[in-house]
């Protein structure tokens, strides 16, 4: 049995209870944790003797309200330029008057994920948890395991209106004073909702409402055609 897959093993037999995936793909090991287990499985991939995750390299949010929808069609094709084949797939992606379409999903809309890395071991670790309230997203905050998640954390926060309970401090980070939503939910408008430019007049910088024209310049494309058909990802699912 090789290193790799005996600290899978490792992982399976320590969280048997909680794991809701384990997948080994490419190399690379995903697990997927209830959120409510989300901080207690965190300290435990930190201590265990085995594992050792003792540094959070990256924490995210990931919104799936669109996933799985194309604006460009790849079955067949015509000779007629960009135009062929994009269909209007806007769902709220242009202004805040798009209202976006329910997509059927096995899943909840929200999703947060972190990479680990064990330095004693050299081993990497991919953990996500989906957060079952789409209207309300919440996960506890794993600062006190790793201090580095601070910032991730409203990170998550700002542009994708994650609430991380126990955060010392969940602010945002990145957008500016007096933001209006979350930028990265794919129900945001691409365009924005405001725009700022100089007045000569009053001398100074003021906001006004967005003057961009909405136009799809690179569509969302997801491949089936015959190029793919028989394309399945290399790796193994681990039964959890």
């Amino acid at each position: 049995m090789s290193e790799s897959e005996n600290w899978v093993d490792v992982l399976q037999a320590e969280f048997e209870q909680q794991l809701q995936l384990l997948q080994v793909r490419l190399g690379e090991v995903t697990i997927e944790v209830p959120a409510a287990e989300w901080k207690a499985v965190a300290e435990r991939l930190r201590d265990h003797p085995e594992l050792g995750f003792d540094m959070m390299v990256d924490l995210c949010g990931v919104d799936y309200l669109e996933y799985g929808r194309t604006e460009w069609s790849t079955e067949a094709a015509s000779t007629q330029g960009f135009g062929r084949g994009v269909t209007a797939a806007t769902s709220g992606r242009f202004t805040f008057d798009d209202a976006p379409d329910e997509i059927e999903r096995d899943s909840p809309r929200f999703a947060v994920v972190m990479h680990l890395l064990s330095v004693t071991h050299n081993r990497r670790l991919r953990v996500r948890a989906w957060l079952p309230d789409d209207e309300f997203p919440e996960i506890e905050s794993v600062t006190e395991v790793w201090a580095g998640a601070n910032w991730f954390e409203r990170e998550a926060f700002d542009l994708f209106g994650i609430l991380f309970s126990g955060h010392p401090d969940l602010r945002r980070i990145l957008t500016d004073y007096g933001f209006v939503g979350h930028p990265f939910r794919k129900d945001f408008p691409l365009i924005g909702h405001v725009e700022m430019r100089y007045d000569p007049e009053q001398q100074r910088v003021i906001y006004q409402p967005v003057t961009i024209e909405p136009r799809v310049l690179v569509p969302k494309v997801i491949r089936d055609d015959h190029r793919y058909a028989d394309g399945e990802p290399a790796g193994e699912d681990h039964d959890a």
